[in-house]
């Protein structure tokens, strides 16, 4: 993140996002659960079980995109105006050590916010035994989606 303190344009901003990620059906499917709601910075965990792992009974390198990419889009909003809206257009995660806890934590950081497009940092964080590892980081690219103009 850079040296200036993020700033919400909405005072609502959690809220926003805290209602838009109750419609995430997909994140309920899996029992992702947002924890934290900052300007510029989310997270969001997720409770390993047995259905959500690979056949080596690791997190699922797909449910760690989910989180990672669902983070980082809703860091990106917490800083949009009222009725504006997130869309990824692009992320890269690297798959940095294998996804092996009790649960996990993805973690969006805005690193530039722009009229259209944000940058952000996203990783996720494995806990296991009380220590945190991280086990995936990347950035990605979300757009601002204005709210349709009245006619």
């Amino acid at each position: 993140m850079t040296g200036k303190s993020m700033q919400a344009a909405d005072a609502q901003f959690t809220t926003r996002v805290e209602e838009s990620f109750a419609r995430q059906r997909a994140l309920q499917t899996i029992g992702a659960q947002l924890q934290t709601v900052t300007p510029g910075l989310v997270e969001i965990r997720l409770d390993f079980r047995p259905e959500l792992g690979q056949q080596n009974g690791f997190l699922h390198a797909g449910m760690s995109a989910t989180i990672a990419d669902t983070a980082g889009g809703y860091a990106a909003m917490s800083l949009f105006g009222e009725g504006e809206d997130v869309l990824t257009t692009e992320f890269k995660l690297n798959l940095l050590a294998p996804a092996q806890g009790e649960y996990f934590v993805a973690r969006g950081k805005v690193i530039k916010s722009g009229r259209s497009l944000s940058i952000c940092q996203i990783e996720v964080a494995a806990f296991r035994s009380g220590v945190e590892s991280l086990c995936a980081y990347g950035l990605m690219t979300a757009m601002r989606m204005q709210p349709p103009k009245s006619k």
